[in-house]
């Protein structure tokens, strides 16, 4: 349709024909067609491939801030994901792959944060089940959100969340909440009933309640708070007004009309010319005086621009209203006077302040992130303070924190601890009570205590580096050289100040510790070993033999290297004068054989000695040096022949007898042979007996025995002439700052007799008297430069006080040695300060008053008496800030300092003419002190007034008031508790003279004190000095001093519990007294006897200290009868003794059992006498060693020599003997065992330390049997172990306290239970066997008592209207000083206001002191609010006492009043207030209910504290109120039971109906048994048997038990059944018994051998067996 119109439109013209518009039309068509398709095809390609972005990558660029880029991956992807050509998807869609970004720094920190808003209104979750539990029980879950945006700190402009992101990740959002359960309006009880309203005719009366808690969370409101009773009396016998006179509220003040103003002032003006009429008559001086009065006034309404004070007018109606509530005219009132309808007010003004001042400096000026932040103000000041107006002007100054950055900014100065070098090592902290009584603490040793001072500087290295920067950048930036030497300057002026001490608190961080255990090295006592033998005479120096004196010397060595060289050992060499001295002399080693002279075979001959040359020493020399001694000549011998006698060889000689010879003592040594075969016919006899001994004197020399001795080496003393050694800096390895020298004395001395002159001693052997010594350098004493002096007070100071002091120290921080220089003497300064400014006291001048403003006349034209300028008005005054001194200050000063304003306007009175006026009332006269005198004030009537009959009249005027004089007396009681016992400053007496260092600030006596206070007659708190008291109660008492464990000296050793090799010896103590109060605890005693110590070390004992020593065998003797020949077989004997042994040999005989017996000699054997003719052999030989190991099949042997050959044909026995070598009875192993490790031993001189562990080596033979060392040590076993091992005994450190802190302030400035207090800390804590620290580380003592006073307000009065029955009134009330004791409790009672003087009247943090308040008096007939309920408890939302943390919440409400009520419709809403409150409570509430009277009880809500509400207790959980039977129970004796069923009384039983009704209660019958208070216990009565008589005892437990056999259908009850079975087996029984009672016993059998067995006691070790 619409083509056909175009195509006819388009061929409208002349002349066109129709067949080219038909194909017009078709290429329209096809036009159309191709621009539809080429638009879907592009659909169809962008709805294929879309772009698609990977993640912003991360903000790069060089500077921080918003300057950074960051970039993603852009790429274009098919609908089903892969990856194509970009030129698939549309280029002009494509997304950035670039874009600008924050750049984070870690600095950023600072200048952003997150901002996190309030959590918004919990939202209830949807939740998918659509049903809701019946009762809710905690709630329903929720859900709650809030705004968290990155904000910049400084402006709050928000910023991208990525800045804050780098730091710390984006808060929640959102969180579940729960929205608790409805909680219903919850209200008190009703209070009682009201008196009724009216005194006659009809009234009402009333109850109210208050709301307990609010409705919450969707609960019901409140019900009503009131109940009206209408009351009725007797009838009124007047007519009742039923109108009243109302006044309504103040209009708002108005400033008067500048009509009125201006004319005013033209009436002022009027005043002025007369006034300049009157002053044109004055003299000069009056007006001179004039003229300086106005310049004043108008001075000071200048200064009084802060207040700028206008007063103005304000009015009120008066209406007459009925009972009903309407207004009617005021003629229906009735009133000679009529309320007044004006007044003067104050026009209100508001406050005014003065724009924000810049932002102060930061506080801080360096930068350090570590510390805190510095703070900067901004203030403002008050250009017009507040008039008429509540509101308080603005805060004057904020404060907010800041930082301070940037280059110029240097870095603080950070603060470190810094210690002194630690004091010498001291033993005596650490030693017992009982080792200090010891008194011998010289020389102590091993582990101390030692101290140092801890003091903190300023640490240098952040400011140095940023001054060594500064002076960089200077050098670099400036051409001068006098800029650049500045810095270095600076950095060594700032190093000096760094190590000043500054204040201890400037220290952050842990404190160095001031003690630690120490060691002082006990020294080693020097060990020598015994002397040698007396060497041979020798000279004194075998190089210069040209003196012939000689000496014999014995030696003895250093076994233990004592502490500080060998000086300190005893002499080493002692020397006897001898004769005949030698150097070299001959020792002979062995004799050859015996050769007989001129060739024989036998007889007499010679052995030649073989020879070595020795030295004195004893050391085998070249023989050359022995030419001059004298050879040994050949000894005579002889070699028997066959039929000689034969003697044994000599025996060694004896030690000898003496060690040297005087006129009583003789040196003699002796040796022996035997006869070892007799002499035959012919030969050589044996000598006599005499013969076969030889004696010869030994140690000839004189006991006369010298030998230097050495003195202590003297002091080192620095010697010049070695000046060039001394520039040496080292000596034997270490360091040195000089050589010295030291001297010592040496002389000679005789042994027992003294000092003789040197050249007795040999001079060759003298020690040397100097020696070459090291100088330590000297330590110059180390002080750190003194501290700044500590601040004065710079604030001003109140009064005349004391002039207070600075001070300043320095620490020594190395004390002086070896010579050094020495410490000043005052480490410590102090000095006066400069005298603080005297306080500048400001106070309120007040002005006069100016005159009396009254409301215009205009106003107040229509009144009666408005003709008259007279009556009420307001009158102001100026006030300005004055100094002490009465020089101006600034407002300021006195709004700081100078309390309260004073008002600045008051009421007044322009008296009319018809009032009385009087004279102020003067001051009350004194007191005489009397008690019950009175003291009077008066005034007097002026002008007119004293002639006006009125006036005078004293019932309305009076002219006199008289006022009881105060009774003062007084009574001091005691208050609070004893305080701790504290001893006293200073010395103190210490119990049983324990002064003990440690000990005195420990214990002893002191004093407890309690606090008095002082009551006057008023029950009152006044000053305690008015009970001449200075406020505390002493008493004494004790802290008991700490006593420490004693036990009793060590014991001596035990002996060696081996006499030959390694055992234990022990030594103990024994415990003496157990520690108490504190004392130092004992060490661990022994776990067997808990009573003693003991030390246990191992000990050696030499093996062959004790020896058998034989004398040589006696001759055989034959014991054949035939003794014609003497030979043959036969015994010999000899004698055995025990001896000593030493070096020099056996000396004393000592018992027998010393010695080990199976070492011992034998002292008999057989023997074998050879005949004449016979081969004679010597004694055997000692055996050979067995060769090792022992196996059985080696052999031993011993051998012998011929001493006489025997006759021809006879031969001689062998002479070698051997026997097999057996283990353990002639062959031994032998290996090393080691001991136990000992007890850690101690110097003698040592408390505690470094101690040495040892232990012992043995040699075990292979039977077990200790042996000499030297069987193990000639085998060249291998020793692995260690003999000594370093061990530590802990040191048992005492507890150290510091000083008592000095007292706190007073924990109350006032009040009875005010407490000081003072600590101490624990600078050493106990270790080991220390005495522990006390419990007590701090103590209080009880305040003074002190009154507090405060202001206090009075109760308001009643609501009064004056001149009008209802309306707008005024209440009043007073402030009054109270006195109270402090406590919260105390309600205080009033005193003279002058004990306020110096507190400001603040009430309950309110400074704003207000005595009257509007208040509103209903009309009768009104209906109105009551006052505010009190707020109730802070009341918590919780679920089973659990508080789900929705806050505490307090309420208040006002009740509506009605008196007439006919005027319900008009009155007010009840209200409620509600506020959040802390520290509230969860309250439970539960239905309670009262006994059961009858068929009902009550039934009441109690909250958990007793307090009983409406609502709060769940309806459904109610419990029943009335409990009735339906049907009743009419039946006799029957009642409702508690299951609401008719039951039968006690003593009847039911009979039921068919249905389950009670029918009838039927009589059952009653067994009565007896208790102890019948008297007719034995009499059985049945109420059965007379139905009719009534009981005679009562019915109950305890008494009369009724048995019911009968059920309620009237049959026999089951357990009737029962007590019949069992009564019948219970028969069948007692007879079974009394059978076999009755039936006669078989005799038993006579038992044989019954004899009776021994009675044993076993002793268990009990004492009282």
């Amino acid at each position: 349709m619409g083509l056909k119109e175009k195509s006819a439109a388009l061929s409208s013209g002349p002349g066109a024909s129709t067949l080219p518009s038909k194909y017009i039309g078709v290429l329209v068509v096809l036009l159309f067609g191709i621009r539809g398709a080429k638009a879907q095809s592009e659909f169809e390609t962008s709805s294929v491939y879309l772009w698609k972005t990977g993640p912003w990558g991360r903000c790069m660029g060089d500077e921080c801030g918003p300057g950074g880029i960051q970039t993603r991956a852009v790429w274009c992807a098919h609908v089903e994901g892969w990856t194509t050509l970009l030129t698939n998807c549309r280029l002009a869609e494509r997304p950035d792959n670039q874009q600008n970004c924050f750049r984070v720094c870690d600095w950023h920190k600072e200048l952003y944060d997150w901002q996190l808003g309030n959590w918004n209104q919990c939202q209830p979750v949807i939740s998918r089940s659509v049903e809701k539990p019946a009762e809710c029980i905690r709630g329903e879950e929720g859900i709650q959100m809030r705004d968290v945006m990155c904000v910049q700190k400084a402006n709050g402009v928000v910023v991208e969340d990525t800045i804050c992101e780098y730091f710390e990740p984006k808060p929640q959002l959102e969180q579940g909440c729960l929205i608790p359960c409805q909680k219903d309006c919850i209200v008190s009880e009703f209070s009682a009933w009201s008196e009724c309203s009216k005194t006659c005719g009809k009234g009402l009366k009333h109850r109210s309640r208050h709301v307990v808690a609010p409705p919450q969370f969707g609960g019901s409101a409140c019900p009503n708070l009131t109940e009206f009773q209408v009351c009725s009396s007797s009838p009124c016998t007047t007519e009742e007004s039923m109108y009243s006179l109302s006044v309504g509220p103040w209009s708002t003040c108005s400033v008067p009309h500048s009509r009125h103003i201006r004319q005013a002032r033209k009436r002022g003006k009027n005043k002025e010319k007369e006034k300049d009429k009157e002053k044109a008559i004055r003299d000069l001086e009056a007006r001179e005086l004039i003229k300086k009065k106005r310049n004043r006034n108008r001075q000071n309404r200048q200064e009084n621009k802060y207040w700028d004070i206008q007063i103005g007018y304000q009015t009120r109606q008066v209406m007459c209203t009925h009972r009903n509530g309407k207004t009617v005219a005021l003629s229906f009132c009735q009133q000679e006077k009529l309320p007044i309808t004006f007044q003067s007010c104050v026009i209100t003004k508001e406050c005014q302040v003065t724009e924000w001042s810049e932002w102060s400096p930061c506080s801080k000026t360096c930068f350090d992130m570590t510390s805190p932040k510095g703070n900067r103000t901004r203030t403002r000041t008050i250009k017009q303070f507040p008039v008429g107006n509540e509101n308080e002007c603005p805060e004057l100054e904020e404060t907010e924190e800041c930082l301070s950055q940037g280059d110029g900014v240097p870095p603080c100065i950070t603060y470190a601890w810094r210690t002194t070098e630690w004091t010498e090592c001291r033993i005596d902290p650490l030693l017992s009570q009982q080792d200090k009584r010891r008194g011998n603490q010289t020389a102590l040793c091993g582990g101390g205590i030692q101290t140092r001072e801890v003091y903190c500087v300023q640490a240098n290295e952040n400011l140095l580096s940023y001054l060594n920067t500064l002076k960089e950048k200077e050098e670099s930036q400036s051409q001068s050289t006098s800029k650049a030497s500045a810095a270095p300057l600076l950095s060594i002026t700032f190093e000096i100040t760094a190590s000043k001490p500054v204040d201890w608190n400037l220290c952050r961080g842990p404190t160095p510790s001031t003690t630690q255990l120490c060691h002082i090295p006990c020294p080693i006592e020097c060990e020598v070993s015994v002397w040698s033998a007396w060497g041979p005479c020798t000279f004194e120096s075998c190089e210069d033999q040209q003196a012939k004196k000689g000496f014999k010397l014995r030696k003895r060595r250093i076994t233990n290297e004592p502490t500080g060289g060998t000086g300190s050992c005893p002499h080493l060499i002692e020397a006897i004068p001898c004769e005949e001295p030698s150097c070299y002399d001959w020792r002979i080693v062995r004799l050859e054989e015996c050769i007989p002279d001129n060739e024989k075979d036998c007889g007499p001959g010679t052995q030649v000695p073989q020879v070595v040359c020795i030295n004195s020493d004893g050391e085998e020399v070249d023989r050359q040096l022995c030419r001059d001694a004298i050879y040994p000549v050949p000894i005579v011998c002889d070699v028997p022949c066959p039929k000689d006698c034969v003697l044994s060889t000599w025996s060694g000689w004896s030690s000898c007898s003496h060690t040297c010879s005087g006129k009583t003592t003789e040196g003699k040594q002796m040796r022996a042979r035997s006869i070892l075969a007799y002499a035959g016919e012919g030969g050589s006899q044996c000598p006599n007996i005499s013969m076969l001994q030889e004696t010869r004197n030994c140690n000839e020399h004189p006991c006369t025995v010298y030998h230097w001795q050495t003195g202590p080496w003297g002091q080192c003393i620095e010697d010049v002439s070695v000046s060039a050694f001394n520039s040496s800096t080292s000596w034997n390895g270490e360091a040195t700052c000089a050589v010295g020298m030291q001297t010592r004395k040496v002389i000679c001395v005789r042994v027992n007799v003294g000092q003789v002159g040197p050249k007795k001693c040999p001079e060759s052997l003298r020690p040397e008297t100097v020696r070459p010594c090291l100088l330590p350098c000297r330590k110059d004493c180390i002080v750190t430069p003194y501290s700044d002096w500590t601040p004065c007070p710079l604030s001003c100071q109140e009064g005349a006080t004391a002039v207070t002091k600075q001070s300043r120290h320095r620490v020594s921080l190395q004390l002086p040695a070896n010579g050094g220089r020495d410490c000043p003497d005052t480490l410590y300064e102090e000095r006066d300060c400069e005298p603080p400014p005297v306080c500048n006291f400001y106070r309120w001048k007040t002005h006069k008053w100016r005159r009396c403003q009254l409301v215009p006349w205009y106003v107040r034209q229509d009144s009666p008496g408005a003709q008259e300028t007279c009556g009420p008005g307001l009158q102001a005054r100026a006030i300005t800030c004055r100094k002490q001194d009465g020089g101006q200050a600034d407002v300021s000063e006195c709004l700081k300092y100078a309390g309260s304003l004073p008002p600045l306007t008051q009421l007044c009175q322009i008296p009319c003419q018809d009032d009385c006026q009087f004279t102020s009332w003067s001051k009350f006269s004194s007191c005489n002190g009397d008690c019950g005198a009175v003291r009077t004030r008066k005034r007097s009537p002026v002008g007119k007034s004293k002639k006006r009959e009125k006036c005078k009249n004293p019932q309305l005027y009076p002219l006199i008031e008289t006022q009881f004089c105060p009774c003062d007396k007084y009574n001091a009681q005691p208050v609070g508790n004893w305080s701790d016992c504290i001893l006293p400053e200073g010395k103190v007496d210490v119990l049983l003279g324990m002064k003990v260092q440690g000990d005195i600030k420990e214990c002893g006596q002191g004093y407890r004190y309690q606090a008095m206070a002082c009551y006057d007659q008023n029950g009152r708190l006044v000053e305690t000095s008015r009970c001449n008291s200075h406020g505390y109660i002493e008493e004494a008492c004790i802290i008991p001093c700490p006593s420490d464990c004693k036990l009793s000296e060590w014991s001596n050793w035990s002996r060696c519990t081996k006499s030959c090799g390694s055992g234990v010896k022990v030594r103990s103590k024994w415990l003496r007294e157990k520690p108490y109060n504190g004392g130092r605890p004992c060490p661990k005693l022994d776990h067997v006897s808990q009573a003693q110590v003991y030390e246990a070390v191992p000990c050696h004992s030499d093996c062959s200290q004790y020896i058998g020593v034989t004398d040589p065998w006696s001759v055989c003797k034959v014991t054949n009868v035939d003794l014609k020949e003497n030979c043959g077989e036969g015994v010999q004997t000899r004698k055995v003794r025990c001896m000593q042994n030493t070096v020099d040999g056996p000396s004393d005989t000592v018992e027998d059992y010393l010695c080990d017996q199976e070492e011992m000699p034998l002292g008999a054997r057989k023997c074998t006498l050879p005949c004449p003719e016979d081969c004679v052999l010597s004694e055997w030989g000692p055996w050979s060693r067995c060769p090792l190991p022992c196996n059985g099949s080696r052999v031993r042997e011993r051998s012998s020599e011929v001493m006489r050959q025997p006759q021809e044909g006879k031969a001689c026995p062998p002479s070698v003997e051997t026997e097999l070598c057996n283990l353990n009875k002639n062959c031994f192993h032998y290996h090393y065992n080691v001991t136990e490790w000992s007890t850690c031993q101690l110097s003698e001189k040592a408390v505690c330390g470094n101690g040495v562990k040892t232990r012992m080596l043995d040699c075990i033979r292979s039977d077990g049997k200790s042996v000499d060392l030297k069987f193990c040590e000639e085998l060249g076993l291998e020793k692995t172990w260690h003999m000594n091992t370093s061990c530590v005994v802990e040191c048992p450190v005492n507890c150290q306290l510091s000083d008592w802190s000095p007292w706190s302030e007073c924990s109350q400035t006032c009040g009875l239970s005010g407490k000081m207090i003072r600590r101490r800390m624990v600078i050493q804590p106990f270790q080991g066997d220390g005495r522990p620290c006390p419990s007590q580380m701090e103590q209080f003592k009880p305040c003074p008592v002190k009154p507090c006073y405060r202001w206090q307000y009075s109760q308001w009065t009643d609501c009064k209207v004056e001149d009008a029955q209802c309306g707008e009134g005024i209440r009043v009330r007073n402030i009054s000083c109270v006195v109270y004791d402090g406590s919260t409790d105390d309600i205080g009672k009033i005193v003279d206001e002058e004990f306020c003087g110096e507190i400001e009247p603040v009430v309950d943090g309110n400074k704003k002191t207000v005595l009257e308040e509007t208040c509103t008096l209903p009309c009768p007939g009104d209906c109105y609010l009551k006052e505010w309920s009190e707020w109730s408890l802070c009341q918590l939302t919780c679920v089973n006492g659990e508080d789900l943390g929705f806050g505490g919440i307090q309420v208040r409400s006002r009740a509506v009043m009605i008196q007439d009520l006919e005027n319900q419709h008009l009155c007010p809403e009840q209200a409620l207030e509600t506020r959040q409150c802390n520290g509230g409570q969860c309250y439970e509430y539960k239905w309670m209910a009262s006994p059961w009277k009858g068929s009902s009880r009550t039934v009441w809500c109690q909250r958990s504290d007793g307090l009983n509400v409406t609502g709060g207790c769940l309806v459904t959980n109610q419990p029943d109120v009335d409990r009735s039977c339906k049907p009743p129970c009419t039946q006799p004796h029957s009642y409702c039971s508690e299951m609401r069923m008719c039951a039968c009384d006690e003593g009847y039983t039911e009979v039921m109906s068919s249905d389950g009704t009670l029918e009838q209660c039927t009589l059952i019958p009653v067994v009565v048994i007896p208790t102890v208070e019948d008297k007719r216990g034995d009499v059985k009565t049945s109420r059965a048997v007379n139905p009719t008589q009534p009981p005679n005892t009562k019915s109950g437990r305890g008494r009369t038990w009724f048995l019911q056999p009968f059920g309620p259908d009237g049959k026999l009850k089951t357990w009737v059944y029962g007590v019949a079975a069992g009564a019948f087996v219970l028969l069948i029984f007692i007879a079974s018994m009394i059978y076999l009672a009755c039936k006669k016993p078989k005799k038993p059998q006579r038992r044989q051998n019954n004899r009776l067995k021994p009675l044993t006691l076993a002793y268990d070790g009990d004492a009282d067996m």
